[in-house]
C-alpha cells in the first residue's frame, strides 16, 4: 500500500513540475523586433526609420535586481536606449516612450519617464561606455526606485510609481549599425570606500563554494578546467527537507564541455569530486545524460543537457519522515565542517579507496530521488539518505560554465 501511495504521490508532483514549467514557458520568453541576437549580442536589424526593441525573458527581481549594457558599435547615430518595461511593451517604440516605462537614452543622455519629451540626466554615452539599470528594493509610498550607471558609476536615480506589474529588462535602438553586448547577470558594486556593497549575492545560500563564483543566483565556474581535479563544487547550507524538497539549475552558459552535474550529497563530500562520484552522492551529469551514483562509473539515465536546458533535482519522502531537529536545522552551523580525505588524481577513483568511515553516515531511511528536464520527469532512483539529509550540490568542470539556481522553485 505505501508503495502505491508513493506511485501516485510521484505522479501529482510530476504532474506540479509539468504545470509549472508550462507556465514559466509562457511568461519566461523573450521578446525582440528589428533586432538579432546572437549569444549576447544583440544588433539593429531595421531601416533606421523604425525602432527596434529588445525585452529580456525574465523581470528583474529581489534575486536578480541589476542588467548591463556594453556598446560595441554606435551606429549612425548612436540610439540606444536602456531601461524598465511592462513585459508586453509595444516593440516598436523605444523604452520610455510609453507609460509604465523609464530608459536612459545614450545619444542624448536624457531620461525619458514614460514620455516622448526627455529630462537632461546624465551624460552621453559612446562606443566601449557600459550603462547600466537597476532597482532599489528600499522604496516605500508605493514608489519604486530605478538607478542608472554608466562604466560602474551611478549617473542618478528616478522614482516611479510602483506597477502590479514586473518590469523587464529593455534595449532600443534606432539606425543601422548599433550593436551592444548583453549582460542579464551584471553584478552592481562598487569599492567600500564609496560606502556601496554588492547587492544580494546569495552566498549565504550555500555551506560551500570551491572554484565557484556567486553572483545572485548565478554560479559561475572560476577553476583551472584542466583535469579532474579541477571540479567546482557548490553545497547548499541546508539540506532537502518534506517542506522544501526540490531545487532546479538552468544551464545559462554551457563553457567549453559542459561538464555540469546536478544532485545531492552528503554534508562532508569531498570538494573536489565531482557530484555523484564518491559515496553519499547521487547526480545527473548534463554532459553525457548519465546518472552517477556514488561510483566514477555512470548508467544511461536521460537526455543530455544544453544551454537553456532546466534540470532538477528532488526528494519523494516517505509520508511520516521527519529530520531530527526539524525540517529547517542548519547543520553547518552546529560544528567546525570536517575536511574530506585528498582525492586520486586519476577519474575514476575505486570507492573502496576512500576513507573507511564515509560509511558511517549512509545507514539512514531509503528515500526516492528523482531528476527533471525542463519540466519532465526523467527518471528516479531509491537510495539511502545520509542521517544529517541530502544537500543540494552542482558541479562543473570546463571553463565559461555557468548555471541559474532556484533552491525553491516550488514555494512561490
Amino acid at each position: 500500500m505505501e508503495d502505491i501511495n508513493l506511485h501516485y504521490r510521484f505522479l501529482n508532483w510530476r504532474r506540479r513540475i509539468r504545470e509549472i514549467r508550462e507556465v514559466r514557458a509562457v511568461r519566461y520568453r523573450e521578446r525582440l523586433k528589428r533586432m538579432v541576437r546572437d549569444g549576447d549580442i544583440l544588433r539593429y536589424h531595421g531601416n533606421s526609420d523604425e525602432v527596434g526593441c529588445f525585452v529580456a525573458a525574465r523581470p528583474l527581481s529581489r534575486r536578480n535586481r541589476y542588467f548591463e549594457v556594453t556598446i560595441v558599435d554606435t551606429g549612425v547615430r548612436g540610439m540606444i536606449a536602456v531601461g524598465l518595461v511592462p513585459q508586453l511593451y509595444k516593440l516598436d517604440h523605444q523604452p520610455g516612450w510609453l507609460p509604465h516605462s523609464v530608459a536612459f537614452h545614450a545619444d542624448d543622455g536624457k531620461l525619458y519617464n514614460g514620455n516622448t519629451v526627455g529630462q537632461q540626466f546624465g551624460p552621453k554615452c559612446c562606443r566601449g561606455d557600459r550603462i547600466g539599470c537597476g532597482v532599489s528594493l528600499d522604496s516605500d509610498d508605493g514608489q519604486l526606485t530605478v538607478f542608472f550607471t554608466k562604466n560602474g558609476k551611478e549617473v542618478g536615480s528616478v522614482e516611479i510609481p510602483a506597477s502590479p506589474d514586473a518590469l523587464y529588462p529593455a534595449v532600443g535602438m534606432h539606425s543601422l549599425g548599433e550593436e551592444v553586448l548583453l549582460d542579464l547577470n551584471a553584478e552592481w558594486g562598487m569599492e567600500e570606500d564609496d560606502g556601496l556593497m554588492i547587492v544580494d549575492s546569495h552566498e549565504e545560500d550555500w555551506a560551500r563554494l570551491h572554484d565557484i563564483k556567486v553572483t545572485g543566483t548565478l554560479l559561475e565556474y572560476t577553476g583551472k578546467g584542466k583535469s579532474i581535479v579541477d571540479v567546482g563544487l557548490a553545497q547548499a547550507r541546508r539540506p532537502l527537507s518534506t517542506r522544501f524538497h526540490y531545487y532546479e539549475l538552468e544551464i545559462t552558459d554551457a563553457g567549453e564541455k559542459c561538464y555540469i552535474a546536478l544532485g545531492l550529497a552528503r554534508r562532508d563530500y569531498p570538494k573536489n569530486r565531482h557530484p555523484g562520484w564518491s559515496r553519499g552522492s547521487i547526480a545527473y551529469h548534463a554532459d553525457d545524460g548519465k546518472l552517477f551514483q556514488g561510483s566514477g562509473v555512470g548508467d544511461p539515465f536521460g537526455p543530455r543537457c544544453f544551454e537553456g536546458d532546466v534540470m532538477g533535482c528532488g526528494i519523494m519522502f516517505p509520508r511520516d519522515f521527519s529530520l531530527d531537529g526539524g525540517d529547517d536545522v542548519d547543520y553547518w552551523d552546529l560544528d567546525e565542517f570536517a575536511k574530506p580525505s585528498e582525492v586520486q588524481n586519476e577519474l575514476y577513483a575505486n570507492n573502496e579507496d576512500e576513507e573507511e568511515d564515509e560509511g558511517e553516515d549512509l545507514e539512514g531511511r531509503k528515500v526516492m530521488v528523482f531528476f527533471t528536464r525542463n519540466g519532465k520527469v526523467v527518471g528516479r532512483r531509491e537510495v539511502a539518505l545520509p542521517v544529517e539529509g541530502f544537500y543540494p550540490t552542482i558541479g562543473m568542470m570546463s571553463s565559461g560554465e555557468k548555471v541559474r539556481v532556484d533552491l525553491h522553485p516550488l514555494s512561490g
